[in-house]
This record gives structure tokens, C-alpha cells and sequence, in this order.
């Protein structure tokens, strides 16, 4: 598998396929959303969206990044998250890098967006869908970010076959910028078991697939794998 690993200023044209990174803690929280029962997330381009789409839909969870604010229901922490009850709900999310970089390569043939939670259903997706070319977006610090782009190197190389380790990857991921802002509560709208949360390494078994539907990009589970469905590139 031919892999690239991109920051989302460097992405230039539309990849065959592509998966979004951001482990802490855009994904993470979408993860952790599907496992309490939500049953889409709306990637939002801004909060305004966020907020007129609330309006519009009362019945929608409205999640940001930062502290609470007037008008969100949620904010982008995997241990706030944990115990809520999403069943059925949609939510919208817009976060700082995240959802930024899923919206970046909405052309692809194949959007999944990803973390450590989720990293060997996607690396298995990628496998089964025959990805021969694959470009992983490193959402955080413009592609500089240690725990995406140890993420984006462990489901490539679990993509190509490779049986990895994944014991230095999440070591790097401990050590990076994000996993210390986290600890030192630098972060807001964060809780103490953020930064353990993110590391779970295949924490559940489904991808996350980003499709547009409508005006909007629209993020799912994806726990198995049809014979019809998203698809990409062999080349």
C-alpha cells in the first residue's frame, strides 16, 4: 500500500482515499458517541452551523471543543462523553482540527476518520477494500502532531499486513504535546481520564465512514463490511 501522511494545509487534490486522524480527541469523542447509541455525526464546517442546525433541530446534540457554552449540549472529551445516553441521536460536531481535516478531503472515493479506538477496524476496511493508495490526514499541529501521526503509521502499516507492534506507537502518543496540554488541564472542556481513553488501542470493533448526505458531511459506524458500500481506488 502506497501510504502519504499529510497535514491538512499540504492537501493539495482529492486522494482515492483518505483517513482523518485526531486521536485527541475529535475521533476519540465520535467513537465513544457511536458506542452510546448516536446514530450520525454531522461534521460542521463552523459553530454558527453548529448552532443554526440546533435550531433547526432541537432533538440534535451539539458538541464543541473547548469549555461549555451557551447553546452546545457537549463538548469534545471522551470521559464527559462516556455516560451519555446518544440513543438514536444525531449529533453535530465541529472541533479545531478534526473535523477540519474530514472536510478537507470530502471528495474522496473512501473517508474514514480514526484514532487508536478504532484503528484496526479501519486498517481492516482498508484491506478488504483493496486500498492501494491511501493518504492519511495528521489533523493536529499542521501535520506535526506526535499521537496522529504515530496513529496514522500504525493503521498503515496494519493496512499493508504488517504485523506491528503497537506498544511504541501509543508510547509516542503518551509523550506528545496533546497528551501533556491534557494532563496539565491546559486543555478546556477536558476530564482526567482523556488522555487514557484516547490510547485504548481497538477499544470497539466498528470504522468510521464519512459520506455526504445532502448539504452536509456525514460521519457513521461502519461495523461491518457489505459487498455494497464506500469503496476506493485499487490504484
Amino acid at each position: 500500500m502506497d501510504a502519504r501522511f499529510l497535514g491538512i494545509p499540504e492537501l493539495t487534490d482529492a486522494p482515492s482515499a483518505a483517513v482523518v486522524v485526531d486521536v485527541m480527541r475529535a475521533f476519540t469523542v465520535a467513537a465513544w458517541a457511536f458506542a452510546r447509541g448516536a446514530e450520525k455525526i454531522v461534521l460542521a464546517e463552523s459553530l454558527d452551523q453548529v448552532l443554526d442546525l440546533k435550531s433547526r433541530h432541537p432533538d440534535w446534540v451539539a458538541l464543541k471543543d473547548g469549555p461549555p457554552a451557551a447553546g452546545f449540549d457537549a463538548v469534545n472529551s471522551p470521559g464527559l462523553l462516556r455516560s451519555a445516553d446518544l440513543g438514536g441521536r444525531t449529533v453535530v460536531q465541529k472541533t479545531t482540527a478534526g473535523t477540519v481535516g474530514a472536510l478537507a478531503v470530502k471528495d474522496a472515493s473512501l473517508v474514514l476518520c480514526a484514532g487508536f479506538v478504532v484503528a484496526e477496524a479501519t486498517a481492516r476496511l482498508l484491506r478488504e477494500r483493496g486500498c492501494g493508495s491511501v493518504t492519511f490526514v495528521v489533523t493536529g499541529e499542521d501535520g506535526r502532531a506526535e499521537e496522529d501521526l504515530a496513529c496514522a503509521q500504525y493503521i498503515a502499516r496494519r493496512a499493508a499486513g504488517a504485523g506491528t507492534d503497537a506498544a511504541g506507537f501509543l508510547r509516542r502518543a503518551a509523550g506528545s504535546r496533546a497528551a501533556a496540554e491534557l494532563t496539565e488541564g491546559v486543555r478546556q472542556g477536558s476530564h482526567p481520564d482523556d488522555v487514557a481513553l484516547c490510547l485504548e488501542l481497538d477499544r470497539f470493533p466498528f470504522a468510521m465512514v464519512a459520506e455526504p448526505e445532502g448539504a452536509h458531511m456525514v460521519l457513521r459506524p461502519f461495523p461491518a463490511l457489505p459487498v455494497s458500500g464506500p469503496g476506493c481506488s485499487s490504484g
